[in-house]
């Protein structure tokens, strides 16, 4: 994944976060459907933003972007942007 995917995947993971979070507001979905599905997409964000991360810094010091890869949920929870 180039950066530009990886940015173009964030920003569907941000429209579908608002999406739910809309729906959960009009009653179009319950809040357990939106909680569980928010806690996914959260998790899938923390590793896209590491991924993304990674591969700039790679960049940086000269080394191949594409050979970051991403790292699994527990290391990258909570990631801040």
């Amino acid at each position: 994944m180039k950066d530009n995917d990886i940015l173009a995947h964030i920003h569907e993971l941000i429209a579908e976060e608002r999406d739910l979070r809309r729906g959960l507001a009009s009653g179009a979905i319950s809040s357990h459907e939106e909680n569980n599905r928010i806690k996914e997409l959260e998790e899938a964000l923390d590793q896209a933003w590491d991924l993304l991360r990674q591969r700039r810094a790679r960049r940086e010091f000269g080394e191949d972007p594409d050979s970051a890869e991403p790292r699994p949920v527990r290391e990258v929870e909570d990631y801040r942007q």
